[in-house]
């Protein structure tokens, strides 16, 4: 596809409508162009979210240092000088897309990362976990807690895990406790 100015591009590119499918690899823009320059319409491009990530290629005549920073700065990828070497030209055209590829694949990689971190975040909050030294009575089996009362020992596991308790009885403690049910 081809633009004889930047409003013709930004037609192109829907840029001043809602994001278009259509599968754009790669701009080649002018600096020099009739209506706006190509570092404007490059920062114009850029500010789109939907073009952001697509290489944007400046040709120019102009080779100074502070022409080439102002399209880096406008988010340009590369720059190119006139007159155009072809084999320059087929270079930097052919690098730019697989730049961008792994440009994709990176970002995509940081998303996964992030989104496995916010998994992880999320399940070490719901994961409660003891921690440390539990004073607890020899003889009750109640525990000295953080406000320095003795609690029974389910209270205080229920309030510091989410553990569910069932109750029954040892074989010791039913011969201790009834003597007559249970025979050696």
């Amino acid at each position: 596809m081809a633009a004889d100015s930047a409003q013709a591009a930004f037609a192109a590119l829907n840029l001043n409508g809602e994001p278009s499918q259509s599968f754009i690899d790669l701009i080649l823009m002018d600096v020099l162009m009739p209506d706006l320059n190509g570092v404007t319409a490059c920062r114009r491009i850029k500010q789109n979210s939907h073009l952001r990530d697509i290489p944007v290629i400046m040709i120019t005549a102009k080779n100074d240092l502070e022409n080439l920073t102002e399209a880096f700065s406008a988010g340009a990828m590369d720059y190119i000088t006139k007159p155009v070497n072809s084999v320059e030209l087929l270079a930097r055209t052919a690098s730019a897309p697989t730049l961008k590829h792994e440009m994709d694949c990176r970002k995509k990689r940081e998303a996964d990362l992030h989104r496995s971190n916010d998994e992880l975040q999320r399940a070490l909050k719901e994961v409660k976990v003891l921690r440390g030294l539990i004073p607890i009575c020899a003889s009750c089996k109640n525990i000295h807690n953080d406000g320095g009362l003795w609690q029974r020992l389910e209270e205080y596991l229920s309030e510091h895990c989410e553990a569910q308790f069932s109750h029954g009885l040892c074989q010791p403690c039913i011969k201790k406790l009834y003597p007559g049910v249970c025979r050696d």
